[in-house]
């Protein structure tokens, strides 16, 4: 027999059927259905593939004492106790990089359709009022836009490169300058939000990041200021948000992502000046299936050759000597 991993949620067809071709494969929909397994096919456990809607908890380290990796399917990975995985000696990956082309991509949809009021514009045409009202009030443009990126990673990076070529200008906040990033930047938030009309965030969860795009950065971005959102919903503070697009503080609001999905709030979906999407940035059948087929090789890098290709910041790799 080969190695022994969890499959735990859902994974695409195809890593699956690689999954299955390279090793042993148990299966698990949840926690409870992982503790159904005997434990002796539990202690044969090294791998876990932790796919959509399996809600790891840290008992698995408990029910799997043999656990070497966890291969987590995402890029964020807020939900996952890292400190945990730490101490068990566990190492965790991820899934960056093959998803920022269309992240990237989803972000300039976002913004066009909110700056531009282009769903609106076929809601309109949709309820018959073109022909009875007349056309579509004018827009507001990207022309002669300054966007700020919060968060400026690998999906900022790319970010970047396609407001370029719109011919915005581009500045960005992390927590340090980036070497590789030929924008300016700004070591405080509020500052770049004073500067720029655009403002564009693509900050990861956690407490680091909870409510940082706040009443203060929205009034500095000011009442032609654009926010767009396709990090996590958890770095705005939402009632803030939901008062500045109501008192016209801003503009308006591109959205992705939620503090409590999927149920945006209904003040968020009532604002006319709104564009709501259900987190569908990485949503392409390509690129899932590459997020996928990236948990896979995460595990088959570590069995084969023993270290993981994508391992998060936290992660106990490279091992101490």
């Amino acid at each position: 027999m080969g190695t022994t991993v969890l499959l735990g949620g859902k994974l695409r067809d195809v890593a699956i059927a690689a999954l299955d071709e390279r090793f042993d494969v148990k299966r698990a929909g949840n926690m409870a259905d992982l503790e159904a397994i005997p434990a002796s096919d539990r202690e044969a456990i090294r791998g876990l593939a932790e796919g959509n809607g399996f809600k790891l908890n840290n008992d698995v380290y408990r029910l799997l004492p043999n656990l070497e990796i966890v291969a987590h399917h995402g890029v964020g990975y807020d939900g996952l106790d890292t400190d945990a995985a730490v101490a068990a000696n566990v190492v965790v990956t991820n899934t960056p990089d093959v998803l920022s082309d269309e992240v990237a991509d989803t972000t300039l949809g976002l913004l066009l359709m909110t700056v531009r009021g282009l769903s609106a514009a076929e809601r309109y045409v949709r309820a018959g009022r073109w022909a009875k009202e007349g056309s579509f009030p004018l827009s507001d443009s990207l022309i002669g836009r300054t966007a700020g990126i919060v968060g400026y990673g690998r999906i900022g990076a790319v970010v970047a490169r396609r407001l370029v070529a719109f011919d915005m200008k581009v500045a960005y906040h992390s927590r340090n300058p980036r070497p590789d990033a030929p924008y300016t930047y700004y070591p405080s938030l509020l500052d770049m939000a004073r500067d720029v009309d655009t403002l564009i965030c693509i900050l990861p969860g956690g407490e680091a990041t909870e409510n940082l795009i706040d009443a203060d950065v929205l009034a500095a971005l000011g009442p032609r200021g654009v926010f767009v959102n396709v990090g996590r919903g958890s770095s705005v503070d939402e009632p803030a948000l939901i008062k500045a697009l109501n008192d016209k503080t801003i503009s308006a609001a591109g959205l992705d992502v939620f503090a409590n999905e999927p149920n945006p709030s209904e003040a968020l979906l009532a604002a006319p000046n709104t564009v709501i999407l259900p987190h569908v940035g990485s949503a392409s059948e390509v690129t899932r299936d590459a997020m996928s087929m990236l948990v896979v090789d995460n595990l088959s890098s570590w069995f084969d050759d023993g270290k993981p290709l994508t391992p998060v910041a936290e992660t106990p790799w490279p091992k101490s000597p």
